[in-house]
């Protein structure tokens, strides 16, 4: 499989996740039961980080996911808000893809759909913009 940036989870289907994210609407998510109203980071290993900031607000860049980068996950799923506004940086797209990390960056509702479909043997990453 090649490694790149994805809109659709099917281009990337065998992966899997350990958290189950039970509902999304702006502003609010609820993931194994507990409900956040802050950004949050899903870690592969199942760690959850609330709140998480980014350095730029609406500019996600490298820095802002060094550390999930750090758990060497295969795929990381983007949820970049409810309307969209949070991009990926063009930096943070090419690091991702020179090591051999999917993208998938999406709209939070469709990523979180994403995320619920994720099965597989892949370790899976993801960050959600929980608003605009």
């Amino acid at each position: 499989m090649a490694y790149g940036v994805y809109e659709n989870y099917e281009d990337v289907m065998e992966f899997q996740s350990m958290n189950s994210i039970e509902s999304y609407s702006f502003g609010h998510i609820v993931i194994n039961g507990t409900s956040y109203t802050k950004d949050v980071i899903i870690y592969p290993d199942g760690r959850i980080e609330s709140p998480w900031w980014r350095n730029q607000g609406h500019e996600l860049a490298l820095i802002d996911l060094q550390d999930l980068i750090a758990t060497s996950p295969e795929i990381i799923i983007c949820g970049t808000g409810a309307m969209g506004l949070m991009q990926p940086s063009a930096e943070l797209k090419e690091y991702l893809g020179d090591h051999n990390i999917d993208f998938i960056a999406q709209k939070s509702s469709k990523a979180v759909e994403t995320y619920k479909q994720s099965s597989g043997n892949k370790k899976v990453g993801a960050c959600f913009h929980l608003t605009c």
